[in-house]
């Protein structure tokens, strides 16, 4: 008990002298509660988790609230318990709100829909439609979205439009490799149950009305951007303008990640910003030549609340998406504080408007925007607040050109703290990470903000007029100027650093880091250095498996013996796939055809191969072809290997040594990362647990057509053989029947 009571001082004491504030710490601890929900498994451990927050904290008030010595210690964690519980609730009660099952299977159908939206993407040569429309065969309203080609010919259609036309309709992808992107998820929040391709063109039985003046506004827009500027151009102008990114052409846009500027091309932070920005500083400069005005008005909250009004309208005319909303929050508290007269940027401010953004969309959590923006955020205000940094900040009697060093060199510092802040979240989501963002962003923040952007701005007000075109002229430069810089970083030796999938503990020791750095404000943030330090070490270690198997066991990578090449079971012209499988292995380039694996051994209809790993050599089967195998030739097969993959259903007779992945125990586990060192099998189905985007029936095509209905389940435990495999076949078996 003395020990306890001892422990309970120090933290006492730490809390009062570090400087606790309570907001922005109950804003992590939502969100921890939302990622809480995530990661557990099944509705069961939802509320076990739920009952045991509140059980701490109704422990916490019995125990420390007697004497009350120890305030700071009880308030500290009743708040945290309770708000842990919260985030969890949160986002289960949104799941069951929005959540939509997806179709029982996929099928080409013709469905009759009304258009909810409609994006042209011409860079992809399509545009994508939202359709309203009835399941076919239950009838359940549901929401698909469509791609229409443009080979199908000229589509047009608009929202509100009553359209039929034969589709072929899928289930929302789930991750095709463990840690690959969950589509599944994002639908399953988004409401949609289904995607698909139009096979004809749609027929537009009632024509729609244009959709809302919002949605007719960011067409018009498009359509003029599209006019004035190159197609190269226009994309780029018309995503600042609109959101709407499907103009922008695939080799910039991956230009344009590799360089660490993708952050320029989705409407957030920076637009918002700029946009709030110079209307403030315009609607300042014009009311101030109002004396009467100017003499009883506090004109700095007459010009936040015009900024206000552009940040909102900027934000409703961009689409209204996600990160769009978070920016325009908090800009909006940042002019409340500008109107207020209190700090802009602060701690607080930013646990508000997270709060809020987890409150509407508790699932953003989850995702690469969120915590890319908010830690970008955190990194500004902790730096900002930093000691050194204020007195290197803090006015002084200097020359314009010495000023101006300064204020360059904290922009390239707060570059390269961004940079390192967003790192670990790039290279958990993506497997790649930007090494010269900093820099390139000194150039491309100002030119953006300060010439692109206005630029197009005046262009489009001036053609009301007619005199747009000198705007114009100079929003192409700028835009090739920013192309040609995007480019020339991306082509840089060493700009990009790729790595296989980081484990989700070493990614929490990189956020829980960088949290303790940027929350406290005494020499206590320092030992955050200590879980990224080790977070660093994990990173390090970190090494591609051995084999990745698709979900529906048609894609196989084999990383090569050097860890540097793969190899892939089928050249699939699908780049998704491929690239998929080169992001889970950390590679970059094009795969190698199993042909050319050393002693790859391969007929018509399978592949033997031979990976040495560790202490033994392991033998694999892959089958390749259509055809349904001869039962006798695969069991003889089956029984001189380690492992076999198949996207088939393989009879119960095929046993290899150690590992049958074929359709029946992929339609379970999903993909699979396998690495054959340590025997470590790592599945998709791990990171999903019971969750409505997962844990749904669907009829299995059962080969024996008796249309039995199966559940996804947890994976069956797979352990490593104990003894060495035999002799390898001589020869390739033919398993066609």
């Amino acid at each position: 008990m003395c020990r306890l009571s001892r422990g309970l001082d120090r933290i006492e004491r730490f809390l009062q002298a570090a400087g606790f504030d309570r907001a922005p710490w109950l804003a992590v601890a939502f969100g921890a509660g939302i990622a809480s929900w995530f990661a557990l498994p099944a509705a069961g451990y939802w509320l076990m988790f739920i009952a045991a927050c509140m059980a701490a904290a109704l422990a916490s008030m019995a125990l420390l609230g007697a004497n009350g010595a120890y305030p700071m210690v009880r308030l500290a964690l009743i708040s945290v318990a309770i708000t842990f519980a919260a985030g969890c609730g949160s986002v289960w009660t949104r799941s069951m709100l929005v959540g939509t099952a997806p179709i029982a299977a996929p099928g080409v159908a013709m469905v009759t829909g009304r258009v909810l939206s409609v994006e042209a993407q011409p860079a992809q040569g399509r545009s994508r439609a939202i359709l309203a429309v009835r399941e076919p065969g239950t009838g359940r309203a549901i929401r698909v979205r469509v791609n229409l080609p443009d080979d199908l010919g000229e589509i047009r259609i608009a929202p509100g439009a009553l359209v039929r036309m034969r589709a072929r309709l899928v289930p929302p992808a789930p991750p095709m490799l463990p840690g690959a992107y969950d589509f599944a998820r994002s639908a399953w929040f988004d409401g949609l149950a289904a995607t698909g391709t139009a096979l004809d063109a749609p027929i537009v039985l009632e024509p729609g009305q244009g959709g809302a003046i919002l949605a007719r506004t960011q067409r018009a827009i498009t359509a003029q951007v599209d006019r004035r500027l190159a197609s190269s151009s226009a994309g780029i102008a018309a995503a600042l303008a609109t959101g709407d990114m499907g103009g922008i052409a695939d080799a910039d846009a991956q230009a344009m990640r590799d360089s660490g500027l993708a952050h320029l091309l989705s409407v957030s932070g920076l637009h918002v910003s700029a946009m709030v920005g110079v209307t403030y500083m315009i609607a300042l400069r014009l009311l101030a030549l109002w004396p009467w005005l100017a003499l009883r008005v506090r004109l700095p909250v007459v010009a936040a609340g015009f900024g206000a009004l552009a940040a909102i309208a900027y934000t409703l005319l961009t689409g209204s998406q996600v990160p769009t909303v978070r920016s325009c929050v908090g800009a909006l508290l940042v002019l409340a504080a500008v109107a207020l007269g209190r700090e802009a940027l602060s701690l607080r401010m930013l646990a508000v408007a997270a709060f809020l953004v987890m409150l509407l969309w508790p699932e953003a959590v989850m995702g690469p925007s969120f915590q890319m923006s908010f830690a970008a955020v955190l990194a500004i205000v902790a730096m900002s607040n930093a000691g050194p940094v204020r007195r290197f900040m803090a006015p002084r009697e200097e020359s314009m050109a010495v000023r101006a060093l300064r204020h360059l060199a904290m922009i390239l510092l707060t570059g390269l703290v961004i940079e390192l802040a967003l790192m670990p979240i790039g290279l958990f989501h993506f497997h790649r990470a930007g090494l010269y963002g900093a820099f390139a962003n000194v150039v491309a923040i100002p030119l953006t903000t300060f010439a692109i952007m206005p630029a197009v701005l005046a262009g489009l007000v001036l053609d009301v007029v007619g005199l747009g075109a000198p705007a114009w002229w100079v929003a192409a430069r700028a835009i090739e100027l920013l192309l040609a810089l995007a480019h020339w970083i991306a082509s840089r030796p060493g700009a990009v650093t790729v790595m296989p999938a980081m484990g989700g503990s070493a990614f929490a020791l990189f956020v829980a880091g960088g949290l303790w750095l940027g929350l406290w404000s005494s020499k206590a943030r320092w030992a955050g250095l200590v879980p990224i330090a080790i977070g660093t070490v994990l990173l390090a270690l970190v090494r591609p498996p051995d084999l990745l198997i698709s979900g529906d066991g048609r894609h196989v990578g084999i990383v090569g013996p050097d860890r540097a090449t793969l190899t892939v079971l089928r050249e699939s012209r699908s780049d998704f796939a491929r690239g998929n499988l080169l992001e889970a292995a950390g590679m970059t380039g094009n795969p190698l055809p199993i042909e050319q694996w050393p002693g790859a051994l391969c007929s018509e209809d399978a592949c033997i191969i031979a990976v040495a790993r560790g202490d033994r050599t392991w033998r694999a089967l892959f089958t390749r072809s259509h055809d349904a195998p001869a039962e006798r030739s695969l069991a003889a097969a089956c029984e001189r290997v380690d492992l076999v993959v198949s996207d088939r259903w393989l009879p119960r007779s095929c046993r290899p040594r150690w590992l049958k992945a074929d359709r029946r125990l992929l339609e379970q586990t999903g993909g699979l990362a396998i690495d054959l060192a340590s025997g470590k099998v790592q599945t998709v189905a791990q990171g999903e647990g019971r969750h409505g985007w997962w844990a749904v029936t669907r009829p299995a095509a059962d080969p024996s057509g008796s249309g039995d209905q199966r559940q996804r389940k947890p994976p069956r435990s797979i352990s490593r053989p104990s003894s060495a495999p035999p002799a390898p076949p001589s020869s390739v078996p033919s398993v066609r029947s």
